[in-house]
């Protein structure tokens, strides 16, 4: 399913990005791997290898590492922006300055506007004006796609031609590519669900169990569903690659940040502890204020992600906030 080869503007030199970047180079394309950080990316030139992300994976002849965007975007045939939730709006502002307004943008970026608790679709067009956006989410740990192990994503776009684009450019004999239209649905699951992993971390930290570690995955599914449905999400997609296949990876397995960064917090480490001892950006920590905004908005009652919120930002021990949790009064499941 591979296209002609392109050469790809790769904006974000974390593991993520890096694995992408993999990934698309054994496609025969070309990346040019942009960060901001001139010292991060030379030492990537120097290593041929980016060893504090993503350690033992070699990058090929046809990934070129750069701290220029000019150099990165010259001739570029696609763009696909890998950085955190945080520094999206400032990247894509630079885009505008320096891309044709015909020119289509994808990003595997998963997490809220920061400032303004914006699905970054929305900061995407807010930016760059009406152009072919996508967004690329799923079960997908970067050390795995660098080992080669099958995985698939989800790319959501608001053509379908740009999502089938990027679905060919990344499509290979152990990644699969599914497309959608629903970039709603993809977007708040990619955020939402990093919160509700540090929930499960948490309550996996506190000995809670197995049970505890189902029900909070199947009652996060509804939280997700919840929020996800009333900005216009479509409800398939909640039950799909974007929503519980990677709602239950962040929550199960150790790779995932959002993850560990619960399991820290129940032995008591503060929250700055536990995030430099992590080393990396942890996404559902400045997602968990802005979904927090966001349900307060909506009126929508999110109690798993509320309580995350109340330890992250209110200083709630783990434990109280899993207790609250548990006093709350019966009600029926489906409503």
């Amino acid at each position: 399913m591979n296209t002609t080869p392109a050469r790809i503007a790769l904006l974000g030199p974390g593991s993520w990005g890096t694995a992408l970047g993999l990934q698309l180079c054994r496609n025969g394309h070309e990346v040019r791997l942009w960060g901001h950080e001139a010292s991060q990316i030379e030492a990537i030139r120097r290593a041929g290898e980016n060893r504090h992300f993503l350690p033992g994976h070699p990058i090929p002849a046809t990934m070129h590492p750069t701290d220029s965007l000019d150099e990165a975007l010259a001739d570029a045939d696609d763009c696909l922006v890998v950085v955190p939730s945080q520094a999206f709006r400032q990247v894509v502002r630079q885009l505008a300055e320096r891309l044709p307004a015909d020119f289509g943008v994808a990003w595997a970026t998963k997490g809220l506007d920061a400032a303004s608790g914006q699905l970054l679709h929305v900061v995407a067009q807010e930016e760059l004006g009406e152009r072919p956006l996508a967004v690329i989410s799923g079960p997908s740990f970067a050390g795995e796609v660098a080992r080669k192990l099958p995985t698939a994503v989800t790319i959501a776009s608001n053509q379908p031609e740009f999502a089938a684009r990027f679905a060919a450019l990344l499509h290979g004999s152990t990644f699969r590519a599914y497309t959608s239209p629903d970039m709603v649905g993809v977007e708040i699951c990619g955020a939402a669900k990093n919160v509700l992993a540090i929930a499960t971390g948490i309550a996996d930290g506190l000995g809670f169990g197995a049970n505890t570690r189902a029900a909070l995955i199947t009652r996060g599914l509804a939280e997700l569903i919840r929020i996800g449905t009333a900005l216009g999400g479509r409800p398939e997609t909640f039950t799909g690659l974007a929503g519980l296949g990677d709602l239950v990876l962040t929550c199960t397995d150790d790779q995932s940040r959002n993850r560990r960064l619960g399991l820290a917090l129940a032995r008591g480490l503060t929250v700055e502890a536990a995030k430099a001892e992590i080393g990396q950006e942890v996404e559902g920590v400045v997602t968990a204020l802005a979904i927090h905004r966001l349900a307060a908005r909506l009126g929508i009652e999110m109690p798993i992600s509320e309580q995350v919120y109340r330890v992250l930002y209110e200083g709630v021990l783990p434990s109280a906030a899993t207790r609250a949790l548990l006093e709350r009064g019966p009600k029926p499941e489906f409503v």
